[in-house]
């Protein structure tokens, strides 16, 4: 990297590489937003793929890196720093629920918390049961639905986007994990074309409000803006609808998890009448309610119900 001492005759342990890389994407002021969370987790997302390293050998930063080696991965770093291309996008991956998925700029980079919900199988809040129905909105790159048919191996999946090149990431991920005798994928917008019931309905659908819209780093740039947007002024219009639709589409005892990010306050301001339950996590991040299909109203009343798509 330009900004970087190099020593491109010489060996260098990954750890050193690790260091020199953290303090020059620092020192570019990069944002570290789609899945690491500093500059240390960014350079190691990067190194640690280009290398072919396992993430949980615990000797592996002290292994010899030789000079085309550095030469590769510096110049991965250079372009994260000088074009703020997310890092998951220069490696085409990125990782979710301890599993790697195929991403690219047809879809949102996973981040989503609901990976701690979908490992714990969503306890000890929702009991899906054993071979529960799952319905998933928004799949983009498959990641939660995917995640979800292996955390319930006898789980029916079905999972929906609007998005055509969306779906088409998420069918190679499906290839990939060898999950689509279970877990099928619609284009939809919404339920549009989903049948029956399900007892878990999930959904991390646009929620940036448009303000912040036009205030975002480069880094988000680059993730297809129909994956951001279509929130409306508060962000929440694509939950009203999904909200709104949940009680046809639920089993009873079924529940509904949808993220609305920052949009906490705001949901609750919305359904002041939903008993909404907010988790908390270990690993960072916030944002994803919870209703029982119960709670839910079952009529066409229900706010938003004819708030606008995206």
């Amino acid at each position: 990297m330009s900004n970087m001492p190099r020593k491109p005759a010489a060996e260098i342990t990954v750890d050193q590489l690790l260091a020199r890389g953290a303090r020059a994407l620092q020192r570019a002021g990069v944002q570290c937003l789609q899945g690491t969370a500093d500059f240390r987790d960014e350079a190691a997302m990067i190194i640690w793929h280009e290398l072919g390293l396992d993430h949980d050998d615990p000797g592996a930063g002290q292994q010899p890196v030789t000079a085309a080696a550095q030469a590769r991965c510096e110049a991965l770093l250079q372009r994260r720093a000088a074009e703020r291309i997310p890092a998951a996008y220069l490696l085409g991956e990125a990782w979710f629920c301890g599993l790697p998925f195929h991403v690219d700029q047809r879809v949102l980079i996973p981040r989503s918390p609901f990976a701690e919900l979908v490992e714990a199988r969503f306890a000890p809040w929702a009991d899906p049961g054993p071979a529960p129905r799952i319905l998933e909105i928004g799949t983009g790159s498959g990641c939660i639905a995917i995640a979800c048919a292996l955390a319930f191996p006898g789980a029916e999946v079905l999972a929906t986007d609007i998005s055509a090149d969306a779906l088409a990431v998420a069918a190679a991920n499906v290839a990939r994990h060898g999950v689509g005798a279970r877990l099928r994928l619609l284009q939809a917008d919404l339920y549009d074309g989903v049948e029956g019931r399900f007892d878990l309905i999930v959904s991390n659908p646009p929620y940036v409000p448009e303000s912040d819209l036009q205030v975002m780093p480069p880094e988000l740039a680059w993730e297809p803006r129909s994956a951001l947007a279509g929130g409306g002024a508060d962000g929440l219009d694509l939950v009203r609808r999904i909200i709104a639709g949940a009680p046809t589409h639920l089993r009873p005892g079924g529940w509904l998890a949808v993220e609305v990010g920052a949009g906490m306050a705001a949901l609750e301001r919305a359904f002041p009448q939903l008993a909404f339950v907010w988790p908390e996590f270990e690993r960072g991040g916030d944002g994803i309610a919870l209703v029982a299909a119960g709670d839910l109203p079952e009529d066409n009343d229900a706010p938003g119900a004819t708030a606008p798509g995206h």
